[in-house]
């Protein structure tokens, strides 16, 4: 073998090995995420909101629950700011719905993100990284201690101990009625736009009812 076939063999199997690495490197970083586009599933879901602060996007102390759930049809995601692949997914699948729902996004309809990697993720790195993702108002990008996050996220079913291994979810539900569901995957974002009109009929039909009863009585 000459001198240049063999240069060009140790330089083919350099960048193998490379890319091996590299591979690798992503898939350990990413180790329980589902890639796959593909067998998006849901479940019915309970939640219990922690009683604990957290602190939004503007660095603005809110709580979860009377701030941001109470009275709304919610949309909830779980991801991290230096996550380069499952989270950017589902970041812009949240944007979608935000862009289907319009201008109901901020009124009846409110969007959360939460940080599951609270102690790199502040407020000002999470106003950054929604930048890129929201279009609007109506849509609140969540951290704080990672005790408060943590407890948090073990209310809402989504507490991973290892934050690089959770599975994309996201949740929809009202904050009227505690009608929740967890999608697993990645979920068009028409379903979760379609759940949150569900939601929207069934208010609607609670406050007919009550209006009708309320108009019965003596």
């Amino acid at each position: 073998m000459n001198r240049f076939a063999h240069r060009g063999l140790l330089t083919f199997c350099l960048l193998a090995v490379g890319i091996g690495q590299a591979m690798a490197h992503s898939a350990d970083e990413h180790a329980g995420h589902d890639m796959s586009t593909k067998g998006a599933t849901s479940e019915s879901a309970q939640v219990k909101f922690a009683d604990v602060t957290l602190v939004d996007q503007n660095g603005q102390n809110v709580s979860l629950e009377k701030d941001l759930v109470s009275n709304k049809i919610v949309v909830m995601s779980f991801i991290y700011t230096s996550c380069t692949t499952v989270c950017p997914v589902v970041s812009s699948i949240m944007g979608k719905v935000q862009q289907k729902l319009g201008a109901r996004v901020g009124k009846e309809v409110q969007l959360v993100s939460i940080s599951i990697d609270p102690q790199r993720d502040d407020a000002k790195r999470l106003n950054e990284y929604a930048r890129t993702f929201q279009k609007g108002p109506g849509w609140s990008w969540l951290t704080g201690t990672p005790q408060s996050v943590n407890e948090t996220l073990k209310g809402l079913g989504s507490f991973s101990g290892d934050f690089k291994n959770h599975q994309p979810l996201i949740l929809v539900g009202d904050g009227n009625s505690r009608h929740w569901t967890r999608y697993y995957g990645f979920t068009d974002p028409a379903v979760l736009s379609r759940q949150v009109e569900k939601l929207s009929g069934e208010r609607n039909v609670h406050a007919k009812h009550t209006a009708i009863a309320m108009e019965q009585q003596p």
